[in-house]
């Protein structure tokens, strides 16, 4: 039985991804977002940033936030070799992103922020991902086909970039699609 009876869950982002991966969890929720600063200090460690970024975005709707309420915030990056890959501008970007993946293993990771009026639970999943060599052309054409432009690291790994380039990965499947599941449930099981 899920315990979501006792909340108003409000999902703190646009991702149709999350939306979908939050549904298949069977909760009912309503999804909101706010544009919120994804801008964070060198002096946070790299492994922290998106469990820092998931907190600001929660706390955006802190003025707002009733008694019942629990909003969910989430954010995504891609590291390799110690350099974040966030979203790409421009299809360079892009390009660039995918040609430093390629060939390479790296982390996805995803923070996740909980937060009521009287309580704030966050934390981070990392999965490791590897990836094959990609061609350019196979490159371009995922760029071009899927248009990569609201993911870290430049991909969806549920996407043909994903099903012709990932040779393995290790960790959650769903924390690389932006949401991981699994803790997801139980986070909000214990909250």
């Amino acid at each position: 039985m899920l315990n979501s009876n006792n909340w108003n869950i409000i999902l703190a982002s646009k991702s149709p991804r999350r939306k979908q991966l939050l549904e298949q969890l069977g909760y009912t929720f309503t999804q909101k977002s706010k544009d919120t600063d994804e801008s964070f200090s060198e002096e946070i460690p790299q492994r922290k940033v998106a469990e820092y970024l998931s907190v600001m975005k929660a706390a955006a709707f802190t003025e707002e936030i009733k008694q019942k309420d629990l909003i969910i915030a989430s954010d995504t990056i891609v590291l390799i070799e110690d350099e974040i890959l966030n979203k790409p501008n421009t299809v360079q970007e892009a390009f660039e992103m995918l040609s430093k993946l390629s060939g390479k293993q790296h982390e996805v990771i995803t923070g996740v922020c909980l937060k009521s009026k009287e309580k704030e639970v966050s934390f981070s999943i990392s999965t490791s991902v590897f990836f094959k060599q990609l061609k350019e052309d196979e490159i371009n054409y995922y760029i071009e086909k899927y248009k990569p432009f609201d993911k870290a690291g430049a991909y969806g790994i549920q996407e043909w970039i994903g099903l012709i380039g990932v040779n393995k990965i290790e960790g959650s499947f769903y924390n690389v699609m932006g949401f991981p599941a699994k803790a997801v449930y139980e986070a909000i099981e214990r909250f």
